[in-house]
């Protein structure tokens, strides 16, 4: 049920368009104080604020630390999985269901468990849901696994799971996997993965032959579309649509593109738009370092022939979770992204214009890991902090909570 509301002020003094100052966000010191970048506005833009107050109540919980949100349709409630291996239904009021029957097994170690859930696009005639997760594959290896499955009538169990994608090779890091899943409106599914961390297997997100820290691009039914930018080049995989990632945890669609957030090390948090066959360098250029202090790979932020991310956080966000806004109860915000923080914690939210970064915002700086977030048909906002005593949170404007 839901809790008490806690009242955040976002901001007190400026107009209700949001304005941009000169300075930018207060976010600390560099890592990498040496990396310049590439153009204006591409790290630090200026700070934005808005002129209202957050309302933040307490919708379910506790859950374990919960990964992925999906609302479903009829005001019928939300579904939110629990990395251990749970996937639960959410009612409106904030009755929390108990574990849906039929859920895949999981590696339910270090980042490895039941990790995103979407609606598929045609969820309304198959009741289709799909689901990513760190798959176990023996002798402790797992692998970035995204499957369909058939969601009950009465919201109880799902059936006919399927797997449409199966990370190749199997790792025995369980670190790094990646995993939102995100679909383009024309049959098709973007799956992220990341390249499990360590220092031997990093490298394989260069390679063609291996699906780490890739973006994938597969039919609902996992085939290969025609279209797929390394079909039939040799040693190369046919479902890579790009490539040279660490670990991309937040991913939306927007107007026929699609953009991603990964995970940098000490530094270098990224905002790319996706385009096929194209190298985004990791872990050969990067805007920040390893966490002993050492150089990433060549040391540069920049090479010939690898992508330049449209933005990047130095210090991180450590980002999970993303969307663009397109809700009424917060019009100053039509179309800015909003993305999750897990380290400091926060709702960052950034403007584009001319697809670049034009300013950021931080919002509810001290709610915690936030995981997720999706805005609602209203307007609000649903989040989730991925801690052991986890919650799925609700986000209005002042005055006008439900």
């Amino acid at each position: 049920m839901t809790t008490a509301i806690s009242r955040i002020a976002v901001a007190t003094a400026l107009a209700a368009t949001p304005a941009l100052a000169q300075d930018p966000v207060v976010q600390g010191d560099k890592n990498v104080p040496e990396f310049e970048p590439a153009f204006e506005n591409q790290t630090r833009a200026p700070a934005m604020s808005s002129d209202f107050e957050l309302d933040v109540s307490t919708l379910a919980g506790p859950l374990v630390h919960p990964w992925g949100i999906a609302v479903l349709p009829d005001d019928a409630g939300y579904l939110v999985t629990e990395r251990p291996g749970r996937l639960r239904h959410v009612a409106p009021d904030g009755t929390l269901s108990e574990p849906l029957g039929g859920v895949p097994e999981v590696l339910n170690e270090e980042q490895g468990g039941l990790l995103d859930v979407a609606l598929g696009p045609d969820f309304g005639e198959s009741r289709r849901i799909f689901l990513t997760y760190a798959k176990p594959m023996g002798d402790g290896m797992s692998a970035t696994a995204a499957a369909s499955a058939t969601l009950s009538e009465d919201l109880r169990q799902i059936s006919d799971v399927q797997d449409i994608f199966v990370q190749e090779p199997p790792s025995p890091s369980p670190m790094h996997y990646g995993s939102r899943i995100v679909f383009d409106g024309e049959g098709h599914a973007f799956i992220t993965t990341g390249e499990h961390f360590t220092e031997d297997q990093r490298v394989y997100a260069q390679d063609l032959d291996k699906t780490y820290g890739k973006i994938i691009r597969v039919n609902l039914d996992g085939s290969v579309p025609e279209g797929n930018p390394f079909v039939g080049q040799e040693g190369a995989i046919d479902s890579i649509w790009a490539y040279g990632l660490r670990n991309v945890q937040a991913a939306a669609y927007e107007d026929g593109q699609l953009w991603t957030i990964s995970h940098g090390p000490a530094g270098g948090d990224e905002l790319n738009e996706i385009q096929p066959g194209l190298n985004y360098g990791w872990p050969v250029i990067a805007y920040g370092e390893n966490y002993d202090g050492t150089p990433v790979g060549s040391g540069e932020s920049k090479m010939e022939g690898m992508e330049q991310p449209v933005y990047y956080w130095d210090p991180v966000i450590a980002p999970s979770g993303m969307v663009f806004y397109d809700g009424e109860m917060f019009s100053e915000w039509q179309g800015d992204i909003l993305v999750g923080s897990l380290y400091p914690g926060a709702l960052v939210r950034l403007r584009l214009e001319d697809g670049r970064v034009a300013g950021e915002e931080r919002l509810l700086r001290d709610i915690g890991r936030v995981r997720d977030v999706e805005d609602l048909e209203d307007g609000s906002l649903l989040i989730i902090t991925d801690e052991e005593n986890g919650a799925l949170l609700h986000v209005t404007r002042a005055g006008q909570s439900n």
